[in-house]
């Protein structure tokens, strides 16, 4: 039987930081070429107790009481922007425990809330999600020769500048696209590039590449 062959460290760390950073775990198991089912249970020891390194001893004992948990988990649900650190801090504040980033982020990984990067999405009126809304009713029973004179195009612009702005939210998996999970934005500041492109039934369109500034 071939010798089972280790991950160190190093490689530990970039799989729970492309996780971390909302890569899901199939794309970070193709990326670096390691089964996803290593990648599963590196993620969930990682949720449990924090540590990517391998581990030889029992571990310490649990820092956090079912009540301490609790709290933190109603503190977020309050204001699921809050950061670990400000979870922290008001962990400490309440019960005059002390925790680390790392072990807030476990207690919510333990009921389902993990740090994700908010959608952005244009912000849409009222009468916006009216008219969308009554647009599909009336192309509902729509035949396929009818959508083959239909184009559906879409642009996006990608900002070589950093996000200064950039926040994280507390949401549980399958929750992505709903309405507290986004964040609506118009535009994006800075030189970028504006990529467009367009489908149709059985064909697409070229894909435009533009520089902006």
């Amino acid at each position: 039987m071939a010798q089972r062959k280790h991950l160190d460290d190093f490689l530990r760390g970039r799989i729970i930081g492309r996780l971390e950073w909302g890569r899901t775990q199939l794309e970070v198991s193709e990326e670096l070429g390691i089964a996803q089912s290593v990648i599963s249970r590196l993620w969930q020891r990682f949720q449990d107790d924090g540590n990517v390194s391998r581990c030889y001893s029992t571990g310490r004992p649990r820092v956090t009481t079912p009540n301490e948990d609790r709290y933190l988990a109603v503190t977020d649900k309050r204001n699921r922007r809050s950061t670990a650190s400000d979870l922290s801090r008001q962990l400490s504040s309440a019960t005059g425990t002390t925790v680390s980033r790392q072990t807030v982020y476990r207690r919510l990984g333990h009921i389902g809330l993990y740090a994700r990067r908010p959608v952005r999405c244009v912000p849409l009126t009222a009468t916006d999600c009216r008219l969308r809304l009554a647009w599909s009713r009336e192309h509902a029973l729509w035949t396929p020769q009818q959508w083959s004179c239909v184009m559906f195009s879409d642009e996006s612009r990608f900002s070589l500048q950093s996000d200064s702005r950039l926040t994280f939210i507390w949401r549980a998996p399958g929750t992505r696209y709903h309405q507290e999970n986004t964040i609506e934005r118009h535009r994006y500041g800075g030189a970028g590039w504006l990529v467009w492109g367009g489908i149709i039934l059985g064909s697409r369109t070229d894909l435009h590449v533009q520089s902006v500034m």
